[in-house]
């Protein structure tokens, strides 16, 4: 039996098929920690290359690929079943799935808002934005049966949600968070948590343009993600919903109230307090 903070846990990773992707780092750190993982990506290619690699690390058992477009509800329903089956339960939902124009061949790098085609941010959106809710609706009544689950979704810096030239991509990852921060409040009791994980700034991952003018070597590695996502899917975090991590500010040396203060905050920064006037 594989021992580990996630023993007998089983987790969805969408995003997962990326050779540099945050999503083959959530993967492996699950995995290393005992869980049996559903890989989800619309790549087989790379999905099939990451399960060898993880087979490798964890053994035949570990994990298994799950093809699927999270934008396709026929398809998300598919690949939640296929789990519960094959893996015998559900217990962490990690919305990684993740693009951009540029990387989906719709459009430039850094494009401005009247320079995008309609194609280009539909699509985006439907992966950023409409993914993850699709995954979460799939995944919450059987979590929500069970009185235990973890949603996590992966969404970005709050200066990368409103930059110049990042649309589509930082408006949907901030429609992402606002989404978790509301799914906290729904699920508040059930047993299930919602929560958000992102690096801290720029990663090294393929979202990136081959060409971009950033030096990698710089750039935060996909492993930082590792330590706080295990914590994230453990029976440690039961008391922590609606709330966001950065990655690199995760300091496994310091004792956990010290580690989650540096490193933690409400999801969706409702700490800037209600803006609208409402009537009484």
């Amino acid at each position: 039996m594989p021992q580990g903070l996630l023993a007998g846990k089983v987790a969805i990773v969408t995003g997962a098929g990326s050779p540099i992707g945050l999503g083959r780092a959530i993967t492996m750190a699950l995995i290393g920690a005992g869980a049996r993982v559903a890989m989800v990506d619309l790549n087989q290619e790379w999905l099939q290359e990451r399960l060898r690699e993880m087979h490798a690390l964890g053994g035949s058992e570990c994990a298994i690929a799950a093809p699927a477009d999270v934008t396709d509800p026929q398809a998300v329903e598919q690949a939640v079943q296929t789990t519960i089956s094959r893996l015998g339960g559900l217990h962490v939902l990690f919305n990684n799935a993740g693009s951009n124009p540029s990387v989906l061949g719709l459009g430039q790098h850094a494009s401005r808002f009247w320079e995008l085609s309609p194609q280009a941010w539909t699509r985006v959106i439907a992966i950023n934005f409409t993914g993850p809710f699709l995954m979460a609706r799939a995944v919450t009544e059987h979590m929500r049966a069970q009185r235990w689950g973890r949603i996590i979704g992966v969404t970005t810096s709050l200066d990368t949600m409103y930059r110049p030239r990042t649309a589509p991509y930082g408006p949907s990852k901030a429609g992402h968070e606002a989404f978790i921060a509301v799914m906290a409040q729904e699920l508040e009791g059930s047993g299930v948590t919602a929560n958000v994980l992102v690096p801290g700034g720029a990663a090294n991952t393929n979202l990136l343009a081959h060409n971009t003018e950033f030096d990698r070597s710089k750039l935060i590695a996909p492993v930082v993600m590792g330590p706080p996502a295990v914590w994230l899917c453990s029976e440690a975090s039961a008391q922590f919903n609606g709330r966001r991590i950065i990655a690199q500010r995760w300091d496994e040396k310091l004792p956990l109230e010290q580690r989650l203060a540096q490193a933690s905050a409400p999801a969706a920064w409702p700490q800037l307090g209600r803006q609208a006037v409402n009537p009484q």
